[in-house]
């Protein structure tokens, strides 16, 4: 071969080389952002738990894993929708982005934001909600809801349930709150 043909073929793999690397490597700055974003928001919404009810971090130190939603937005007028973005943490590590989403039909009115944190408390749990491509509350694991507002007290040593779900910071008037019915999605970020 030719010292031109193998400068050429060189000169390609390189190229290509590159675009792999721009393109194919790693996350994007777009989806750097919104993990971080989502992260702060999570550490934000944690310190505000625990600061209003050191029982959620008693538990916390107990889970295997947690799901954190700093904030859901909910609304309807007869049916609603809510909808939020939050991380998978396991051992104070970021291990997965997720998205919560779930409409509901029936008696209801208003607008409310929240934040709700699932607590996986044994291994078999939070390896079963690993193994779904999809998890819905209420259908895919039994969860124990908990009201964790800041007059209220969690017993740490009568909770039995493998999965736990903390709801907070209740911002808004809306009759009919609830989480189950939430599909919880993993994001591509």
């Amino acid at each position: 071969m030719s010292g031109l043909v193998l400068a050429r073929r060189h000169f390609v793999t390189i190229c290509l080389s590159i675009a792999l690397m721009a393109f194919g490597a790693g996350p994007s700055k777009a989806d750097q952002a919104e993990r971080a974003a989502i992260d702060a928001a999570a550490d934000l919404a944690l310190q505000q738990l625990y600061s209003e009810n050191p029982g959620a971090q008693t538990l916390a130190g107990k889970a295997v894993g947690l799901l954190i939603f700093p904030s859901i937005t909910k609304a309807g007028l007869g049916v609603g929708a809510q909808a939020g973005k939050g991380v998978l943490r396991q051992a104070d590590e970021s291990v997965a982005y997720y998205r919560t989403r779930g409409v509901s039909f029936g008696f209801q009115a208003g607008a409310q934001t929240f934040g709700y944190v699932l607590m996986f408390m044994t291994d078999s749990a939070y390896q079963e909600f690993l193994s779904k491509k999809g998890f819905e509350l209420g259908v895919d694991a039994s969860v124990a809801v908990i009201e964790a507002g800041a007059s209220a007290t969690i017993d740490t040593t009568n909770v039995k349930a493998d999965t736990l779900a903390i709801v907070f910071n209740e911002k808004g008037l809306m009759y009919s709150a609830t989480i189950e019915g939430s599909k919880i999605s993993r994001l591509d970020i």
